[in-house]
């Protein structure tokens, strides 16, 4: 599984907000919005900080992906 900030992305646009307003306003670190745009994981405590500083839910900015297995089949839905 992989995670995608794309929907946090598209609320700073629509917020016209820009990543290091969102850093500044959330408190989080300039490795943590690296990491993010990067799509890898970050913690908890960093991704309750952006809800906060951005009013929203963690669904509002984040999802898992379900990955296709290597053989080019998808993962069974369970």
């Amino acid at each position: 599984m992989s995670i995608s900030y794309d929907k946090l992305w598209k609320l700073l646009i629509d917020k016209k907000m820009n990543r290091t307003a969102l850093k500044e306003a959330a408190g989080i670190s300039f490795n943590v919005l690296a990491k993010m745009g990067k799509g890898e994981a970050v913690s908890m405590e960093s991704m309750l900080k952006v809800c906060k500083a951005l009013d929203c839910d963690i669904s509002d900015v984040m999802e898992v992906e379900k990955e296709e297995r290597q053989n080019g089949n998808a993962n069974p839905k369970q």
